[in-house]
């Protein structure tokens, strides 16, 4: 018995259906897209492992099969792509710690 998500993964392959509603917007989009993945001062190999950890960070479920492929794809391997989701983790959850400051802030001046 299969169990019904509200992730299907077989709507990644839509993606570029994007454009039926806005074809405008997504043309541009895809686009830009395109040209941000091309080489340049980082590799696209890079570029990949970069997208998989953002792809976590925003706990994009379809990004993470894509720039997981991908990241095979060009040649990048299980533990550098691990490394990438640990520092996807640590700047998250830095940034969730450092907001931490602004509610000490707001708890001093409260309680002064």
């Amino acid at each position: 018995m299969s169990e019904k998500t509200y992730f299907n993964p077989d709507d990644l392959k839509k993606f570029s259906n994007i454009t039926e509603f806005q074809q405008e917007y997504g043309d541009k989009f895809f686009q830009w897209y395109g040209s941000v993945f091309q080489e340049g001062a980082l590799t696209a190999r890079e570029k990949s492992l970069i997208a998989l950890a953002v792809a976590h960070a925003v706990a994009c479920p379809y990004c993470i099969d894509a720039y997981s492929s991908d990241c095979l794809k060009k040649g990048a391997d299980e533990e550098q792509m691990m490394e990438a989701v640990h520092v996807a983790a640590a700047i998250r959850g830095g940034a969730t710690l450092v907001n931490g400051v602004q509610m000490m802030n707001h708890v001093k001046k409260m309680t002064m």
